[in-house]
């Protein structure tokens, strides 16, 4: 089985994350203002990232910000290696695409559908991707490891 999920360095912490959006983007004033803006980004997991750069945008005098990821919403944790917060963190997990535009604060918001991310890694019909975090349906049943540790006593 292969697992196809959005990557995030394992231990970082939100106000890190926090930190990193500024120095890695630079917007050029005289470049945005003004104009529509569509920004591409790969996944929206808490949506404070996102919301960070859609402002950031509008400061640099952005006149309309879209947004459009490359994956469809996450909305269930992975629990095959990938590091993503509980379910409960999850922005896609308790709003609607509209509830998440707003929260963003983007003019628009827009998702590669689930079928349209199958089709650009060609698994059509064989499945061999993991789309857990997309569907909440995982390939294997799920251990509740605190529940173990208590019954085990």
């Amino acid at each position: 089985m292969r697992i196809l999920a959005a990557r995030r360095e394992p231990g970082t912490s939100q106000a890190i994350r926090d930190f990193g959006v500024k120095p890695k983007l630079n917007p050029v004033r005289h470049l945005l203002e003004g104009k529509r803006v569509v920004l591409v980004d790969d996944f929206i997991v808490r949506g404070t990232t996102s919301r960070k750069i859609v402002r950031m945008m509008r400061q640099a005098g952005a006149r309309e910000v879209h947004l459009r990821i490359s994956c469809p919403p996450m909305i269930s944790p992975c629990f095959y290696g990938v590091d993503t917060p509980t379910k409960r963190e999850l922005i896609a997990a308790n709003n609607n695409v509209e509830g998440i535009r707003r929260s963003v604060e983007a003019d628009t918001l827009g998702y590669l559908s689930l079928a349209s991310l199958r089709a650009a890694v060609g698994d059509s019909e064989k499945h061999d991707y993991c789309y857990a975090c997309y569907t909440g349906d995982y390939p294997t049943e799920l251990v509740n490891i605190e529940q173990l540790m208590r019954s085990s006593k």
